[in-house]
């Protein structure tokens, strides 16, 4: 009996704390979400962070990097989760909590991790994937693809609303690809399907690989 409650009680509170952490992820009604008057530093450290990293840097692949983002598209993102207009699964279940947020909370979240230094890929790997860089430098004409490059720049850096996608994890941007391929989820996302339309899963796989390993070439 002794044994059996020792590891109920662990199994509880370990319970307890994963909800805590999702709750604050995916439900964010809590005080500086419902003040005005909190600054975006505070909702960063206080909700963002659970998810995203105090450094915008998300240890999980479900979570996107934000760090050095674009100002602009953060602004976007934030806006269309704020009105419950992007539905992507991830997206609802861990975001649309955010309506609350002032439009001038939005302004500062957007600013605070746009300034941080830009997100970095954690693998270790040094092998290019030479049909993502391909596909992400030239495109593939025989299937009428463009190539990334074109408005994400050679880089990955992206500008204003196009988002900088260099760094970010290779799964998260799998996902969004083949959501702006098969889905009407993302708003502001009629270039990309027109991208994507052409765009094969395995070769969707390897742009997203070389993309996380962009900045470390």
């Amino acid at each position: 009996m002794i044994k059996v409650r020792r590891f109920t009680s662990t199994w509880l509170m370990l319970t307890l704390g994963v909800s805590s952490l999702l709750s604050a992820c995916s439900g964010p009604t809590g005080r500086a979400l419902d003040q005005p008057k909190a600054t975006g530093q505070e909702i960063a450290q206080q909700f963002c962070s659970n998810c995203h990293g105090l450094d915008g840097n998300s240890v999980s692949p479900q979570f996107p990097r934000l760090a050095g983002q674009q100002k602009a598209y953060l602004v976007n993102q934030l806006t269309d989760f704020k009105g419950h207009e992007r539905r992507d699964s991830t997206g609802r279940e861990f975001m649309w909590g955010i309506n609350h947020l002032t439009n001038q909370q939005v302004q500062e979240l957007a600013e605070i991790f746009s300034m941080m230094p830009p997100m970095k890929s954690h693998s270790n790997s040094i092998t290019i994937n030479t049909r993502g860089e391909n596909i992400f430098l030239n495109g593939d004409p025989s299937h009428n693809v463009i190539a990334c490059a074109a408005c994400h720049g050679p880089d990955g850096s992206g500008q204003g609303e196009i988002p900088r996608i260099s760094g970010q994890h290779q799964s998260y941007l799998l996902k969004q690809i083949l959501t702006f391929k098969y889905t009407n989820d993302r708003p502001r996302g009629a270039l990309m399907q027109q991208v994507t339309h052409d765009l094969n899963p395995d070769d969707a796989k390897n742009v997203a690989v070389y993309i996380e390993e962009l900045n470390h070439k």
